[in-house]
Order: C-alpha cells, then sequence, then structure tokens
C-alpha cells in the first residue's frame, strides 16, 4: 500500500491541478483496482468513481488490445454537462478529472497527462520503496509485469 507521506504528496499534486485548471471540478488518483488513494472531488463519491473507473479503464485495456492500438493512456467521456477524463498514472494507477462542459479540452488533456505521470512517478516509487507493485497485492493473485510500451497491467477477466 502507498503510505500516508505519498498519500499526501498525491493530494497536493491533485490540489495544485485544480488550481491551475479552474474549470476542473473533481480529481481522483486510484489503483487499477478501483481503490481510492486520494481525492479532491467535492460533492462526488470518490470510491464509486474509482471503482467505474476501474471498470472503464478494463473495457479501455480490451478495446486498445483488441484494435491493436497499443497500451492504455487516456479515456475521454463527455456527458451532457461536461467531461470525465483517465488517464495512466505509472504502471499500477490512474488519474480521473470530472470537467465543466466549458473546459478547453485540449488544456484538460495537456494538463491530466502531466499530472499523470508526476502521480504515476510518486506511486511507482512508493511501491518500489515497500517492495509491492499492485496496491492489492494481498487481495488479488499477483499479475504478469507490463509489457513495454504497456503502462498499465491488463485487468484479469
Amino acid at each position: 500500500m502507498v503510505h500516508e507521506a505519498e498519500v499526501r504528496d498525491v493530494l497536493d499534486e491533485l490540489q495544485r491541478l485544480r488550481a491551475r485548471v479552474p474549470l476542473l471540478s473533481g480529481a481522483l488518483a486510484a489503483s487499477t483496482d478501483g481503490l481510492v488513494l486520494a481525492h479532491d472531488t467535492p460533492g462526488v463519491e470518490a470510491e464509486g468513481v474509482a471503482a467505474l473507473t476501474a471498470a472503464a479503464l478494463g473495457v479501455s485495456v480490451r478495446m486498445t488490445d483488441a484494435t491493436g492500438r497499443g497500451g492504455f493512456r487516456e479515456l475521454l467521456v463527455r456527458g451532457g454537462s461536461g467531461y470525465i477524463a483517465t488517464y495512466a498514472a505509472g504502471s499500477s494507477a490512474v488519474l480521473t478529472l470530472l470537467a465543466e462542459d466549458r473546459i478547453n479540452v485540449g488544456r484538460l488533456h495537456l494538463e491530466g497527462r502531466r499530472a499523470g505521470a508526476r502521480i504515476g512517478e510518486l506511486v511507482d516509487a512508493a511501491l518500489e520503496r515497500t517492495g509491492r507493485h499492485d496496491t492489492a497485492a494481498r487481495a488479488a493473485p499477483p499479475r504478469p509485469a507490463a509489457e513495454p510500451g504497456r503502462p498499465l497491467p491488463q485487468r484479469p477477466t
């Protein structure tokens, strides 16, 4: 599991991201299995969003595999009143952003990709220090290591 100091660093990154992009209404970092690492999601139930993100990630990984598009990098969903964007964050985490409909999607991607990379570095380094490569290693069987060019492991079926 990621320790409290790393969780604080991830939360700080989420808060800095929300300060830089005013039309973000929420930011969440979660494990690929849907466990919340840190969140800044006022008015939104973080555990539910993390679980749904894990489900969407599973479908996205399968789609990229089935279509030969390489490993998962990001997912963008547009609803009637805004966006949900999910970005790979290292080998075992994802960053999900909630944005208002008026957001500049290019800026959303630019900032989301940068923050995802920073959060991925923090989480991966923390997992390396503790010798764990999966935040749910005790609850689930170990998964094969990520292949080169594949930022996230495939969810088990």
